[in-house]
């Protein structure tokens, strides 16, 4: 038994002082006040010095393992090591549960991430699966992301959510001229900031992706009629309109991915999806791709959830970042990265928010003196995971 005291406690509704979080095995059995703290005398004590006690972060897209897995586009790791690296990273972040982003392309064009290709993608899916068995830090879930031109691989996609393989599937398409690319100069850049290609090599490229065929939408409305049925959410990527949103809506998805402009954010608000932004863009100050800034999206109260993408640090700084810079109420900050991914992955039974009875997933945080946020303790499942002392000289 554990008593987490002396903090300041991110509930379901607020943010309160003069109260404790007492965890019994793997679960949360309650928030006490802190006079009630001598009634438990075989508890050990955990002091968390003035910080905050939160429930862990929940990560619904980020594609990080791909860089862990593969560090140079020739070397590929082994990819059990790389989880269990990776994990060792992750929960330094207060990451406590990771949907990791795997993308099920037919073709990288970017051509610099080996982890993209079919054959690797699967041995890492089932790396994935086979943490469910063995001793792990974190809790592993796949997010299968599935470009929409990839036919080749549509039936093993099918394959892995029949298996239960997959925990979160999301639709993309990035064809240039739509999307997250629908700035053609800004693919153009892109892609030759990865490769040494001519305009015309690029232009050829255009062409040939613009011409591609895709998955009807016939196979789509069974591939997600078949995710629902397993319980598994469903995503649209990159919305950059309207008819996009409730075409998607009316498939079932529940989720939008990184709205391309604040209208289509208000649109996908208004049509009850879950909206996600990322949290590397509020630290940067806006997408990299030119596309909407989360911060502005949070403003206009028309994003939920914040992710890593692809670099998992950015969650704890842009909670604070998005409060202190930006205004934004505190609680609803820590509300992006903790109970709102868990209800959007339909996973708010078990993780997600200090309640009775909830997997007790629990972060300190404290603050130093210029206001870094410093994770000083995680723990998962219960168990006291990390305890991090920073020190002077």
């Amino acid at each position: 038994m554990y008593i987490i005291h002396n903090g300041k406690v991110i509930t379901e509704e607020a943010i309160r002082e003069g109260h404790a979080v007492i965890t019994q095995g793997e679960t949360i059995q309650g928030i006490i006040p802190e006079g009630e703290i001598s009634s438990f005398q075989e508890a050990e004590l955990i002091d968390a010095n003035g910080g905050y006690i939160s429930p862990g972060f929940i990560d619904i897209h980020s594609d990080y393992i791909e860089t862990i897995a593969s560090p140079r586009p020739t070397s590929m790791m082994d990819f059990d090591i790389s989880l269990r690296e990776a994990e060792k990273i992750l929960i330094s972040h207060g990451i406590t549960t990771m949907f990791h982003s795997l993308s099920f392309y037919r073709e990288d064009v970017f051509n610099h991430k080996p982890m993209r290709r079919p054959e690797n993608v699967q041995r890492m899916v089932d790396a994935i699966d086979r943490t469910h068995q063995d001793l792990h830090l974190i809790r592993h879930r796949l997010h299968a992301r599935f470009e929409m031109d990839n036919l080749d691989e549509v039936h093993q996609l099918i394959q892995n959510i029949e298996d239960d393989k997959v925990h979160l599937l999301s639709f993309m398409d990035h064809t240039p001229g739509q999307g997250q690319y629908r700035d053609l100069e800004v693919y153009r850049e892109t892609l030759q900031g990865y490769r040494e290609l001519s305009d015309n090599d690029v232009q050829t490229i255009i062409k040939e992706r613009q011409t591609s065929e895709v998955i009807t939408m016939e196979k789509v409305k069974e591939i997600v009629a078949l995710a629902m049925n397993k319980g598994i959410a469903v995503a649209s990527h990159d919305d950059d309109n309207i008819q996009k949103l409730e075409l998607v809506k009316s498939f079932g998805t529940t989720i939008s991915e990184f709205p391309i402009t604040l209208e289509v954010a208000k649109k996908a608000r208004e049509l009850g999806l879950a909206t996600i932004v990322g949290a590397p863009n509020v630290l940067l100050g806006g997408s990299h791709s030119g596309n909407l800034a989360a911060a502005e999206a949070i403003a206009h109260h028309c994003a939920d959830i914040l992710c890593s993408d692809y670099y998992p640090a950015a969650l704890l700084h842009a909670i604070f970042d998005l409060h202190e810079k930006h205004g934004n109420d505190l609680h609803h900050m820590f509300m992006m990265v903790t109970q709102n991914p868990a209800k959007a992955v339909q996973m708010d039974d078990e993780i997600g928010s200090i309640r009775m009875g909830k997997k007790a997933d629990l972060l300190v945080i404290e603050r130093m003196e210029d206001g870094y946020p410093m994770l000083t303790k995680t723990m998962v499942n219960g168990s006291l995971i990390t305890t991090t002392n920073y020190r002077r000289k």
